[in-house]
């Protein structure tokens, strides 16, 4: 991996994703670079905590999330989901997935090539991963592990929308070739630096709008629709059978979430604090948007509502989070917390798609909102952080919104065949015997709860 130019550097300061600017002098060629690096303690023990922070938003934050919201039967299913995709998703990521996203080979700055879409093999099983070799001023493994945690809550985060119906053979057989061919592909295009083809757009995108949320939102879209609804729904009530949980689950991945956002400075420095900033503020304030719209809707607040408002500001805020100021994320967290609320709440009856845990609702719409208003918000003129060169907001949002169509494209594209292949191994959706059973017992053998 070569030394980005100073072009690459401006960029980061803009609030692109910074570590791509610190993928330098891994390879042979810039083996000199890379020892005359010098390590940051500061910036070390800071990515330290904020990479324990972003796998604790899966284990155990969104697994409790999800938890809470199915119903008892199920409970230990999506537990059981969300920990064997962390498993999975790591052994992927050392074995290839490191590589096919951050190996910056064959790519040639504003040259569209098959390195513009994915990564090379040099870094394969960790090739040339050691302890002195680094990326910017972090040791190279601890960045391995940082990206590593976002590998693995994309593909854990769709599990809510098919949650109660799918089978486990299917789902990691499905999980192994999304993360594959869908979130490994977007994470180049967007994060390995000069020659991907958004990071040459332009597109700002500080820690996975469109990598981790609109990717997994539409995907857990699709994944609704073609295993089709579940047994007795939208007639039988099918109500969260812990709220506890739950609460428990969106407290944790609000916490989790300040690894995520300003993690992705990786640096303890006055961008990681910013971001962290406009997170708190984003995640409040789209609360209290969705819990506001509910209570005017409905007549009465509720803790689900808050619980996913907090998530949909969270979400919306992630792309933006190197670039906006405070005002952009009061702004881009009351609009993410309405409109995320109506889209959970009706959109899915309008359409007739049985999104479980509401994926779509909270992290496709939210990430599409996040990934459009970073262009607006970038801009300094409203508290911004800056647009890259001379650009205007209008065309800042033209490829703000190129590269959300490219993703919701590929992603949908990806997971019906990855779908289609994992029914494969055994079928996609249990059998109504065993829906009406309840997963817990039918696939695992256990209950959750022994009364």
């Amino acid at each position: 991996m070569r030394v980005r130019g100073e072009g690459a550097l401006r960029r980061a300061a803009k609030g692109a994703s910074a570590w791509a600017v610190g993928l330098a002098g891994l390879t042979a060629a810039g083996a000199a670079s890379a020892q005359e690096a010098t390590i940051s303690a500061g910036d070390t023990a800071w990515m330290l905590v904020a990479t324990a922070l972003v796998l604790l938003m899966t284990l155990p934050g969104l697994a409790l999330f999800y938890a809470g919201m199915v119903r008892a039967k199920n409970v230990l299913s999506v537990l059981m989901q969300c920990f064997a995709i962390a498993g999975l998703i790591t052994v992927l990521w050392v074995v290839y997935g490191y590589s096919l996203a951050f190996d910056t080979t064959g790519m040639v700055e504003g040259e569209i090539n098959l390195a513009s879409f994915i990564g090379g093999t040099s870094k394969l099983f960790l090739e040339g991963v050691t302890r002195d070799s680094l990326v910017l001023a972090i040791p190279e493994s601890l960045f391995v592990a940082f990206q590593m945690t976002f590998a693995i809550i994309t593909p854990a985060l769709i599990v809510g929308a098919f949650a109660e119906r799918m089978r486990f053979a299917a789902l990691l057989v499905f999980s192994a070739l999304w993360f594959t061919f869908a979130y490994l592909p977007i994470a180049h295009m967007t994060w390995a630096g000069a020659g991907g083809l958004f990071w040459d757009w332009g597109v700002i995108d500080f820690a996975g709008g469109t990598v981790v949320h609109i990717n997994a939102g539409v995907a857990g879209l699709v994944a609704a629709i073609m295993l089709g609804k579940r047994k007795g729904w939208p007639t039988t009530a099918m109500a969260p059978h812990h709220l506890g949980y739950t609460l428990i689950g969106a407290a944790l991945l609000w916490v989790g979430w300040f690894g995520f956002n300003a993690g992705s400075a990786v640096a303890a420095n006055g961008g990681a604090a910013m971001a962290l900033l406009v997170t708190q503020i984003a995640a409040a304030t789209a609360a209290l948007g969705w819990i506001a719209a509910e209570w005017i809707t409905h007549g009465k607040p509720s803790v689900l509502g808050i619980a996913s408002g907090a998530v949909a500001g969270l979400v919306a805020i992630t792309p933006a989070a190197g670039t906006a100021g405070p005002m952009g994320a009061l702004a881009i967290g009351a609009i993410s917390g309405v409109v995320c609320f109506f889209a959970a709440t009706k959109l899915k009856r309008i359409f007739g798609y049985d999104d479980s845990l509401d994926v779509f609702g909270v992290h496709g719409v939210g990430g599409i909102i996040g990934a459009l208003l970073t262009g607006v918000f970038a801009s300094a003129a409203l508290g911004g952080a800056g647009l890259p060169g001379d650009r205007t907001i209008g065309e800042q949002v033209f490829w703000q919104a190129a590269a959300v169509g490219i993703t919701v494209v590929w992603s949908a594209v990806v997971t019906v065949i990855t779908l289609k292949i994992a029914g494969l191994f055994g079928g996609l959706r249990a059998t109504p015997e065993e829906e009406q059973e309840g997963l817990d017992l039918a696939l695992h053998g256990e209950n959750g709860y022994n009364l």
